[in-house]
């Protein structure tokens, strides 16, 4: 998207229709920790297929934006700047980059199912290593406690919702495409 055009009525509503998307799942989560299995990252993935990167990735900067004013769009029912200077922070930054490399690849490659699927995959890995690092450091644990506390249980859960991502997604942009809302 070029900064000289401007978004359409259309396109804003669908950004704030996967903004509200994402306020509905994120907050809805199950704590096994320090951090939250939480449906976050999925609402990410729908919100790239149904919006593509740029605006997809802007959905999630939206809800972000929305969590920090203080309603409680986060993991838990929870928000305000206390919940991005807490342990989970560094998910919450993360998930900006995997909206965007996310984005990156399902964009360029969309007939390339397997293409999407690693751009997740390396998505989440940036996600991974951004809360890591801020978890270790806020938490006041090693790296590696870090990532035994906030990746390693959540690989089976993170790897399924990117299949899911994988098998609905492109059926969603296919559906706004036929139906004129993706641009």
């Amino acid at each position: 998207m070029e900064i000289s055009k401007k978004m359409n009525t259309k396109q804003l509503t669908l950004i704030g229709v996967m903004t509200a998307v994402t306020c509905i799942l994120g907050p809805l989560s199950i704590p096994i920790g320090l951090v939250p299995i939480s449906l976050t990252n999925l609402a990410i993935y729908f919100a790239i297929y149904a919006l593509g990167c740029k605006k997809g990735t802007l959905s999630y900067i939206v809800y972000l934006f929305i969590g920090l004013i203080g309603l409680p769009v986060f993991s838990g029912f929870s928000g305000g700047f206390g919940k991005l200077f807490g342990p989970t922070g560094g998910y919450l930054i993360g998930f900006i980059f995997m909206a965007f490399i996310s984005g990156i690849f399902i964009d360029k490659f969309s007939n390339k199912i397997y293409m999407g699927f690693l751009g997740m995959i390396l998505g989440t890995i940036i996600t991974y290593m951004f809360g890591t690092a801020w978890l270790s450091y806020e938490a006041g644990i090693t790296f590696n406690a870090a990532l035994g506390a906030g990746v390693i249980p959540f690989i089976p859960g993170d790897l399924i919702k990117i299949v899911i991502a994988t098998i609905i997604g492109p059926q969603l942009r296919k559906q706004l495409i036929k139906s004129g809302l993706y641009e």
